[in-house]
């Protein structure tokens, strides 16, 4: 519930943030004003070099912002730097502004908020009312958790051990960038992309810790991040991949969601390369890779067709036969670990290992047709669709910022 400026609440900051914030005031001081529903204001000195926290009445219920104006009604006493302003016009002066740099740090919040003031809650008045969820919903959110991150901290060292060969039409697009082009790599998973080009600099993230460590052992500039709020200065990058990443997404606003914020790091007239797994693994009578190795990889997982998915809901994905064609587009793939590649713990990110019985997890995708990426991507703003393309059972597309 950010109220920066003034503004009433917005509903996407509502469902996104939680209680406290903190404000970090550099510069010179200024004066906030504070705005109740009843229409009484209170305007709050902020000095210099000061750390303002809210929460609770002061967060939820009272507007704040920063009037613009050249001039302040500051006390006339130099013995308060802070607090609220009197009333009194007699211990009143001028003060002319300077300038003031300030930082606003937040809490990311997963889920519907429950505040403690509906009445003037977005979020929960939408709740209310009946109305989608949004991006951020607690049972997507609680899918990808449990079907994509914590399968990737588990099978790290077996996956990476099987990462190795970069793709060639990705290699083809790191290689045709200028020399001296910022590269992001958005699920940069073990790396194997980060050294492919050694004229341009990149850096990757993955939400996944195991795999980052793996990066650091190669030496690669790599942090953990979410796909959905990438810690990168946006506009700054001439280029970004993501690779087999988007299809992890449980829900069309998430997919979007992330495909934006691949574009938001772009300057203007910056490239980004998606890669997606593909509905149609045979395209143009031609059978992509994962087919034509058949059972030799990973043998299909022998008991139940279905895994349940949200107990909640009460909702069931397919389990898909490894190395078959796709039957359905949202399912679950099994990945067999290997017994020598289990982590002790999975949490932490120790690279160790030890002989453990073989596992069999299921990762979530959702399986991408022939013109639905190309079609979320033209939902993006400031973008335009270069170019279109099926590559090894992947549906491709080259994005333009503008």
């Amino acid at each position: 519930m950010s109220q920066d400026k003034a503004f009433p609440h917005t509903s996407i900051l509502i469902q996104r943030l939680k209680d406290e914030i903190a404000s970090l005031s550099l510069g010179a001081e200024i004066i906030m004003d504070f705005k109740h529903p009843s229409g009484s204001s209170v305007p709050v000195m902020v000095p210099r070099r000061s750390l303002l926290v809210m929460g609770g009445e002061s967060r939820f219920l009272w507007t704040h912002g920063i009037t613009p104006r050249k001039f302040d009604v500051i006390q006339v006493s130099e013995g308060q730097k802070v607090g609220t302003v009197s009333r009194n016009t007699e211990e009143l002066t001028l003060n002319k502004r300077g300038t003031r740099t300030s930082f606003t740090f937040r809490k990311i919040r997963h889920g519907p908020c429950k505040c403690a003031f509906p009445s003037v809650c977005d979020s929960q008045q939408e709740q209310k009312r009946g109305f989608p969820p949004v991006v951020g919903d607690l049972g997507a959110a609680a899918m990808e958790k449990e079907y994509v991150h914590k399968v990737y901290e588990d099978i790290a060292g077996h996956f990476s051990s099987t990462r190795h060969t970069p793709w060639p039409r990705v290699v083809d697009f790191l290689r045709s960038l200028p020399m001296g082009s910022l590269v992001a790599d958005v699920g940069c998973g073990n790396g194997k992309y980060l050294g492919v080009n050694k004229d341009v600099y990149m850096i990757g993230c993955d939400r996944s810790k195991n795999l980052i460590h793996i990066c650091g052992e190669k030496e690669y500039k790599a942090c953990v991040c979410d796909a959905l709020s990438v810690p990168f200065r946006p506009g700054s990058f001439d280029a970004c991949i993501s690779i087999a990443v988007i299809h992890h997404f449980t829900t069309e606003e998430r997919r979007l969601a992330a495909l934006q914020e691949l574009t938001d790091l772009l300057r203007k007239g910056g490239q980004v390369l998606i890669y997606v797994w593909a509905m149609e693994q045979e395209y143009k009578k031609k059978k992509s890779k994962y087919l034509k190795e058949g059972k030799s990889f990973n043998e299909p997982l022998p008991l139940s067709s279905k895994a349940d998915v949200n107990q909640d809901s009460n909702s069931k994905l397919p389990v898909h036969t490894n190395r078959t064609a796709f039957d359905s587009q949202d399912l679950l793939v099994p990945w067999h670990l290997k017994p020598k590649c289990q982590s002790k713990n999975s949490e932490a990110s120790t690279g160790a290992e030890q002989l453990v019985p073989s596992s069999v997890y299921h990762r979530y995708y959702h399986v991408f047709r022939e013109g639905e990426l190309e079609a979320l991507c033209r939902k993006l703003q400031d973008v335009t669709v270069q170019h279109t393309y099926h590559d090894q059972g992947n549906w491709c597309v080259i994005l333009e910022k503008l």
